[in-house]
């Protein structure tokens, strides 16, 4: 068994587990190589097989590593190595500060319409890039989907077979057998919205229980019905469920995620037609979650992911009724009334200081010193004449007695 502090591969430390998925345990580590902080995951290999399966289960599991590795998009996990340690294939990828779909969704609730659309998009246009690369997801779930605190959205576990999907997110024909394909990745990707917007899988648990209709999918209901259809050669394809679902968003689709862990919004008064729902009330598009872990009393406060774009309002005036509140940085903002100024003290105006006027005696011996002063320049300037004209004559008389 692992534990903290344990060196694999001679150069990634396992520093805590972070995190459990159907392919295994996911570890916080560090690359003492590049010092950097990566993700590590001990690929899930059946145990008690003979050794011959053994190690082509090992060898499977590095073919679907090193596959997982080819594939790069923005909304994929990017994994950096897989190798082999002992009896075990560890997995090495991207550190992203997140927490899983299906515990986003536990803890805030279902999610709208127009938000499920939104991440339809971005997971639809990653899953198109990943069959486009000849690999199929085969366990796409809201398990496998990872809200980022930066407001990204990753796909996990690409191609990893793991434990295998999960029975209310797996295409029929796969559970009947049949391998896994494309087609079933497009059932996995409605199962999942359909759970984002119901907060239900579609068919059970157990995904053997009559398909129950859907009843806040709103304009999203034929897309889902089309994506879960029993029959996998009249499912669309992962391009078409994509144009589909930009089509339902009508260009308004969102490129980011209200963090999970962001901080908490502002209280807001209880008169504010923008103040967020109660528990039960799914958030509408542009607001989002309070962080913190769900309200004790009633069910958990449901939110939306997204922020609704447009223009902020203006601050001083709360939003209009029927509105929703808009993001956090365009919440209005409460006008306080100012205390009036205290009163300032009445000032007399000073009256003009006189001017000064010196006496007789004072301008008679200011006269008397500025007579004083020309007469001492008056006898510097003689004596420096009288001593350049002795100085002349010398040269002048020097200059006859030697001709």
């Amino acid at each position: 068994m692992s534990s903290e502090g344990t060196i694999v591969g001679g150069r990634y430390r396992l520093d805590q587990p972070i995190g459990r998925g159907r392919a295994g345990i996911v570890w916080l580590a560090f690359d003492t190589r590049l010092f950097r902080t990566v993700a590590m995951k001990r690929m899930y290999l059946p145990v008690g097989l003979p050794p011959e399966r053994a190690e082509q289960a090992r060898a499977m599991a590095m073919e679907e590593g090193k596959a997982a590795a080819r594939i790069e998009h923005p909304c994929a996990i990017t994994v950096y190595d897989v190798l082999p340690e002992g009896p075990d294939v560890w997995l090495v990828m991207e550190y992203i500060p997140s927490r899983g779909m299906s515990i986003f969704l536990s803890e805030y609730g279902r999610l709208t319409a127009e938000q499920a659309a939104s991440l339809g998009i971005l997971l639809g246009d990653a899953m198109a890039t990943i069959h486009a690369a000849g690999i199929v997801h085969r366990t796409l779930e809201p398990g496998t989907v990872l809200l980022a605190d930066d407001g990204g959205v990753k796909l996990t576990d690409i191609g990893i077979t793991g434990g295998g999907p999960h029975a209310a997110y797996r295409a029929p024909e796969v559970t009947r057998g049949g391998p896994p394909s494309p087609a079933a990745d497009v059932f996995s990707l409605g199962a999942t919205l359909y759970t984002a917007v119901e907060g239900v899988p579609p068919f059970g648990e157990d995904g053997d229980s009559p398909e129950r209709p859907p009843q806040h999918a709103g304009v999203l209901t034929g897309a889902l019905r089309k994506m879960l259809r029993a029959d996998p050669t009249i499912r669309p394809t992962m391009n078409d469920t994509v144009r589909a679902l930009k089509a339902i968003t009508e260009g308004r689709e969102q490129t980011a995620f209200v963090p999970p862990t962001a901080p908490a919004m502002p209280t807001m008064p209880v008169s504010w037609p923008g103040r967020p729902p109660q528990a039960g009330q799914p958030l509408q598009a542009g607001q989002a979650p309070q962080a913190g872990p769900p309200q004790q009393a009633g069910p958990p406060q449901q939110a939306g992911p997204f922020p609704q774009a447009g223009p902020p309002q203006q601050t001083g005036q709360p939003p209009q009724a029927g509105q929703p509140a808009g993001p956090l940085m365009q919440l209005p903002v409460q006008q306080v009334p100012q205390a009036p100024a205290p009163p300032q003290p009445m000032r007399t105006p000073q009256q003009p200081t006189a001017r000064f006027v010196p006496s007789p005696a004072q301008q008679a011996a200011a006269a008397q010193a500025t007579r004083e002063k020309a007469a001492a320049r008056r006898r510097i300037i003689l004596t420096v004449a009288a001593v350049l004209c002795a100085v002349l004559i010398g040269i002048g008389v020097s200059q006859l007695l030697f001709v």
